[in-house]
């Protein structure tokens, strides 16, 4: 524990003093997929996801990750039908007026990944280790530890949204769809989010595949196919057409679709894959753009 808590820390003060966004990126591959990663000429999907934080760069792709600015994105795209419902949105923690919330919602940063505050009951929280743990958010810019431009310059906010939960399942599924040049070819499907963390993944006509990422896959238990499977594809081509790469990511929730986030670099290009012919595989679906743009 302390010595990842060292290590992050260490990674902080390189990658924002030290070292350039390529060295960088060659130093999180060695420690975290010890390999190197080959940015001259890509195959793995790793590599090609490191390719785009260094090569490829898109306005639209800022907002599209801002958690709060992509709203706009989504309803102009496929609908306000998707959109989970909005309570707040705060540049402050103190503004957050509890008062003024329902029993239960989500929290979670604008600007940052997995950070999020499941509040199932408003009264049963310490609110002080919680607000505490938010200004820590505010405060902070992943770009300087993954590279990732699209966070860069997202301005620090909280947003509360509604809890969704799912009466027909015990636990709310995350459908994670995996977009190469606007056509969706893996779904990953997360269970059990908080507790006991697991993840399928299957193609887009639901066959499960072996396919393993950084978590343990319940491979012997294939889940029932969603109902809106083929809406949420048609809805994940018009989200993703625009991009050589973006992962769309879907609840369903009583029956209905909403929209969860847009990804650009899963895993900030780290991901672990069990078997590297599976990786070289998922990269050989990415097309990386011909025209290297200056990020700006």
């Amino acid at each position: 524990m302390i010595k990842d808590i060292i290590k992050k820390y260490l990674l902080y003060f390189l990658g924002k003093y030290i070292l350039s966004d390529e060295r960088l990126i060659r130093l999180r591959g060695n420690l975290r997929l010890k390999r190197k990663i080959n940015l001259d000429n890509p195959v793995y999907f790793n590599d090609k996801i490191n390719w785009l934080k260094l090569n490829w760069y898109d306005p639209t792709a800022k907002i599209c990750a801002d958690k709060y600015a992509v709203r706009n994105y989504i309803q102009e795209k496929i609908g306000v039908d998707y959109l989970n419902t909005l309570y707040g949105v705060y540049d402050d923690v103190d503004k957050i007026d509890l008062s003024k919330l329902p029993n239960s919602f989500v929290l979670k940063s604008t600007h940052g990944t997995g950070e999020v505050i499941i509040v199932k009951d408003k009264n049963n929280i310490n609110w002080t280790i919680k607000k505490k743990v938010m200004r820590k958010w505010l405060k902070r810019n992943i770009y300087w530890t993954t590279r990732e431009w699209v966070y860069k310059d997202i301005k620090p906010q909280i947003i509360c949204e509604k809890l969704l939960v799912d009466k027909e399942l015990e636990d709310l599924r995350d459908y994670k769809i995996y977009c190469f040049n606007g056509e969706p070819k893996l779904i990953q499907v997360h269970m059990n989010r908080f507790n006991d963390h697991k993840r399928q993944i299957y193609d887009i006509n639901w066959n499960l595949t072996d396919i393993k990422i950084n978590y343990n896959t319940v491979l012997d238990k294939k889940i029932k196919k969603p109902k809106k499977l083929d809406e949420m594809l048609r809805l994940s081509e018009k989200l993703s057409e625009a991009f050589p790469f973006v992962r769309v990511d879907f609840y369903i929730v009583n029956g209905q679709i909403i929209f969860g986030e847009l990804t650009f670099f899963p895993g900030a290009g780290f991901l672990i894959f069990e078997d590297l012919k599976k990786e070289e595989l998922i990269g050989s679906w990415l097309e990386l753009p011909n025209n290297k743009r200056e990020i700006v």
